[in-house]
């Protein structure tokens, strides 16, 4: 039986949700979004990010699977390469260099097969982790425009005031004052 995702390591597994958390949260704060909805943004990624630490970690338990998806997907081309060369003039500078281009797929195709299943693991969390919190946040956003539309106080965006209208520093009206009537 599998250990829960914060049992061996907690900074990982909490500390990474809410680090993404508080930078979409943030980030939304700065662009000018309401306090409610860069609230929700942020646990929405926080939520996200927790869940693509479950996907690398799943990753990693479908290695070799992974590794052998990689190895059929090398495969067509190097038969490809290798047709091209046998069609081609032996000795010629195209034979040389298919004859390179195939040593290099079969290379690979190799190390396709020896993957270790940390490295699925550490580059699937790698994509996972920012992604599923970018997501994840976009639709607190989302979520957070339900609340605004409803006319829930936090979630309206703060009006900006013209500063051209009657009463601000630039106005007309505001500039030149009307004198009042003075009496002798």
């Amino acid at each position: 039986m599998r250990t829960p995702l914060g049992s061996t390591r907690p900074l990982l597994a909490y500390g990474l949700p809410a680090a993404a958390g508080l930078a979409v949260g943030g980030a939304l704060a700065g662009q000018g979004e309401d306090s409610g909805t860069a609230a929700l943004g942020g646990m929405a990624a926080a939520l996200g990010a927790r869940g693509g630490l479950g996907a690398a970690r799943l990753a990693g338990r479908y290695a070799p699977a992974i590794g052998e998806i990689m190895q059929k997907t090398i495969e067509r081309p190097d038969r490809a390469v290798q047709a091209a060369r046998e069609s081609v003039r032996k000795g010629g500078a195209r034979y040389k260099a298919l004859g390179g281009m195939r040593d290099v797929l079969t290379d690979a195709y190799m190390a396709a097969g020896n993957i270790p299943a940390s490295a699925v693991q550490k580059a699937a969390a790698g994509l996972a982790v920012p992604g599923a919190a970018a997501l994840a946040g976009l639709g607190g956003v989302a979520a957070g425009m339900v609340p605004g539309a409803l006319g829930v106080p936090g979630f309206q965006q703060q009006s900006v005031v013209d500063p051209e209208s009657y009463g601000s520093s630039n106005s007309y009206g505001a500039v030149y004052k009307q004198t009042t009537p003075q009496y002798y």
